[in-house]
């Protein structure tokens, strides 16, 4: 495990460059994800590779977690690294932390069934569990400052704009 003085290093050096360069900090990044058989996906991103899918109650193989796991997990684990850089930051130790994410939803709207109910989650929240020597307002301090600083929070909280690009190719022969 990353010691907490090599955290705030990196975070710090990298804070700084980008503080000097913006352009050092920007970009596209460019995730790729294939259809397999059985409502399942292959994820590629760089080295990394991973399998979506879905339960055998919607007709998929179950060959992975489906996509509400990954995109909780990614909230989740986007605030508790987050927490743990800016404790780092700030020097506030932590000895433990977990972040609970609950997602409410109705699958009438992504099934298609009722046009008054959405087909994503009706409402998201987290819950932050801290184990820490330091005292509950330099908690609340790096926590408030994580959760400012978060993208993937700040992603679902406002939403992002996407659009949708189509190409069609012919079936080779």
């Amino acid at each position: 495990m990353q010691g907490t003085e090599t955290i705030r290093s990196a975070v710090e050096r990298s804070a700084r460059a980008v503080e000097l360069r913006p352009s050092v900090g920007q970009g596209t990044a460019v995730t790729k994800v294939r259809l397999k058989d059985g409502l399942a996906c292959e994820v590629e991103d760089g080295p990394w590779k991973f399998t979506v899918g879905m339960t055998e109650k919607y007709g998929g193989s179950n060959a992975g977690p489906n996509p509400g796991v990954y995109g909780r997990g990614a909230v989740g684990s986007c605030l508790a690294i987050g927490y743990s850089m800016w404790a780092a930051r700030l020097g506030v130790p932590i000895s433990s932390l977990e972040v609970e994410v609950q997602a409410d939803y109705d699958v009438r709207g992504e099934l298609g069934v009722s046009a008054s109910v959405r087909p994503g989650y009706l409402a998201m929240r987290y819950i932050v569990t801290v184990e820490s020597s330091a005292p509950s307002e330099d908690i609340t301090r790096v926590l408030d400052t994580a959760d400012r600083c978060s993208s993937w929070r700040d992603d679902v909280a406002n939403g992002v704009p996407l659009t949708r690009e189509v190409r069609v190719l012919a079936p080779e022969r």
